[in-house]
């Protein structure tokens, strides 16, 4: 099961879980779920970056990519993975918890994307200066 429908799932179980006891094979419903929403993510990200500019730098037009995804999963996290709120048992205080949760773990999984996508960014930057200086000598 991919990221997407571990999230769907920990989110039905913690928001919804009558609901989520009706599921016949939630393990199975999950991955699935999670198939699709990647193919929607990959689809939106597309979408929301728009075509490659031939003037945009390496770092622009990777973090022009790294926003666009970063916004297609929040939206695909508010349209596929999440119940609706009719689905959503337990009192406000309850909804709030959990919301801010879910919050705190996306916001966990944006900076460690971010931190990944800098780390290679780096490691790009040494390489292509690296060879420069070799090519130099």
């Amino acid at each position: 099961m991919n990221k997407y429908g571990k999230f769907a799932q920990e989110t039905w179980k913690m928001t919804a879980p009558s609901q989520y006891a009706l599921i016949p094979d939630p393990e199975e419903w999950f991955r699935k779920l999670g198939e699709e929403a990647e193919q929607r993510v990959e689809d939106l990200t597309r979408e929301i970056a728009g075509p490659d500019s031939t003037t945009d730098s390496f770092l622009e037009k990777y973090g022009r990519l790294t926003a666009s995804r970063m916004q297609a999963e929040e939206i695909v996290r508010a349209e596929m993975l999440t119940p609706s709120e009719m689905e959503t048992e337990g009192d406000e205080t309850d909804e709030e918890e959990t919301t801010s949760s879910i919050l705190l773990e996306h916001r966990k999984e944006v900076k460690r994307i971010l931190q990944e996508g800098m780390e290679e960014v780096r490691a790009e930057e040494l390489a292509y200066q690296d060879a420069r200086d070799n090519s130099q000598s």
